[in-house]
């Protein structure tokens, strides 16, 4: 009966390790999402966890009665906090100054709650094995589970079940295994526990039933408060958040809550980020576009006859296939996915050049601003020399690089970074209604910056089916006042030292807000 008790008990901290460090993993993530800085955290929640399972552990000292009841107390306060931490987060979205709180809320009192439960399954089992083996047994199913944990929320939980619903499935297993646990040694547990417990078991199946049941909607129900415009999609992929909302006749894109194109004046952006370099190519046949999974970028290198293989590489499946099936977005785009011409791979980026042998006329990167360490790196010294690896000798290089006024130093490190990649650089930026003044930088390997500002200058526009741009744009697109802010000390953004994240953060954005 002892031996029963004792795996019955490890079995609990297996549970525990499980969910728990679940439950980590995505606050960890919701506040990245929500806070913004992967890194700052992803650090925080973690070492904040572990201090305060410290705290826990140091509570659990107070308790000198009923030990097997509290164990049971804190398993059933773990399985309602680590399913519910996400859908709270999501449901307070919308009040944006109330989510740090909340997510950090969540991060010390799980952490406190795994903290009690170690030293108290402890004492409770130190009467069916001797010291030796009973630490080292518990520390190694709360361990184990913790790994088992961190692999289901890598493999399974993020890519197939998402933020909302992984939550309820491993706080669900906690839950089991504590009624088990119940159930098990009802014998030891005192009349008026019982009685509590009793009550307690059927509230919470109610409780989490319900609740995940109408996570989907509690989750839009935030969403909707988050946005000013109604929500039509919402959906958590492996690698971020992807919303569209609707104001009247017009759609907004948002990955992980930061806005991405409008099809109000997307041509604003797309037409500076495509026509500028496809004209400085001379009969560029073969075009690479990283990122840009909307199909905006495709549209826009389709207007160009000599072009005979566009390849696009997005990470993420779920946003290229937005890009091809979603009715929004294939009128956007003009079907542009469905092109013979058209192919498209579903890799990071990084991992796509270092691989690849092909050689590009052109390269059109079109990422994410690089407001986390991980964007950061298709932003860096050590990508862009990747980039020029695989350009023809007479071939071209944009990327988006930003505002150059409500971020002047990303952008200039950007700038400065492709330089130090082998490139001539040429800036250019345009003013798009949604986002204010955006810019891009051009690369090139045998034009320096003035003949490839002549080039543009005196090259034609006008045989293009284009919304915006024109041969008398151009000029303005290529000319800039002083920079805003003093930026002479602007370093080179590389992996090792990651400089362009901190200084995206530190934009004037309120000069735009």
């Amino acid at each position: 009966m002892k031996k029963s008790q004792s795996r019955i008990l490890k079995l609990a901290l297996f549970a525990t390790g499980l969910s728990g460090i679940v439950a980590e993993y995505i606050l960890s993530t919701l506040a990245t999402y929500f806070l913004g800085d992967s890194v700052f955290q992803w650090t925080m929640i973690l070492s904040i966890m572990l201090f305060s399972m410290g705290l826990g552990a140091r509570l659990s000292m107070k308790f000198k009665t009923n030990i097997l009841e509290k164990f049971l107390i804190a398993e059933f306060l773990l399985t309602l906090l680590t399913s519910t931490a996400a859908l709270t987060t999501y449901f307070f979205m919308g009040h944006a100054e109330n989510l740090g709180f909340i997510i950090y809320s969540f991060c010390i009192s799980i952490g406190l709650l795994i903290g009690m439960e170690i030293p108290l399954v402890t004492r409770v089992n130190e009467e069916n094995e001797e010291l030796r083996t009973n630490i080292a047994g518990v520390l190694e199913n709360d361990y184990y589970g913790s790994l088992i944990g961190g692999l289901f929320f890598v493999f399974i939980g993020l890519p197939y079940l998402g933020l909302t619903h992984t939550p309820f499935i491993l706080g669900t297993i906690n839950f089991l295994v504590a009624i088990l646990l119940f159930i098990k040694l009802k014998d030891h547990i005192a009349k008026r526990f019982k009685i509590g417990f009793a009550i307690t078991i059927p509230s919470l199946i109610i409780i989490l039933s319900f609740l995940s049941y109408n996570a989907d909607e509690i989750v839009l129900y935030g969403e909707q408060k988050r946005y000013n415009d109604k929500v039509v999609f919402s959906k958590q992929t492996k690698y971020q958040k992807i919303t569209i909302t609707q104001w009247q006749e017009n759609y907004w894109l948002y990955l992980n809550s930061s806005k991405q194109l409008c099809t109000f004046d997307e041509w604003l952006y797309h037409e500076p980020l495509v026509h500028p370099v496809m004209k400085l190519t001379t009969h560029p046949k073969h075009v690479l576009i990283l990122g840009a999974g909307d199909g905006c970028a495709i549209r826009e290198v389709l207007k160009y006859e000599n072009v005979e293989k566009i390849t696009l590489v997005d990470i993420d499946p779920e946003m290229t296939k937005i890009g091809r099936s979603n009715e929004i977005f294939v009128k956007m785009n003009d079907s542009a996915y469905y092109d013979p011409k058209v192919t498209v791979i579903n890799q990071d980026a990084f991992q796509f050049l270092e691989n690849n042998e092909e050689f590009y006329d052109v390269m059109i990167l079109d990422f994410p601003d690089p407001k986390s360490i991980d964007i950061n790196r298709v932003y860096t010294k050590e990508f862009y020399t990747l980039c020029n690896k695989r350009l023809r000798p007479l071939g071209h290089i944009i990327t988006q690089a930003v505002s150059p006024y409500y971020t002047t130093k990303a952008f200039r490190s950007i700038e400065k970074t492709l330089a130090a990649s082998g490139f001539n650089t040429l800036p250019i930026h345009n003013h798009v209604y949604s986002f204010g003044e955006w810019g891009w930088v051009i690369g090139s390997k045998f034009q320096d910056k003035e003949k490839m500002k002549q080039h543009l200058l005196k090259s034609n526009y006008q045989d293009l089916d284009v919304q915006w741009i024109t041969n008398e744009s151009i000029n303005l697109m290529t000319s800039f006042g002083k920079d805003l802010i003093k930026a002479d000390d602007i370093e080179v953004n590389t992996i090792h030292n990651p400089v362009l994240y901190r200084y995206y953060l530190d934009g004037t954005w309120a000069r735009y807000l």
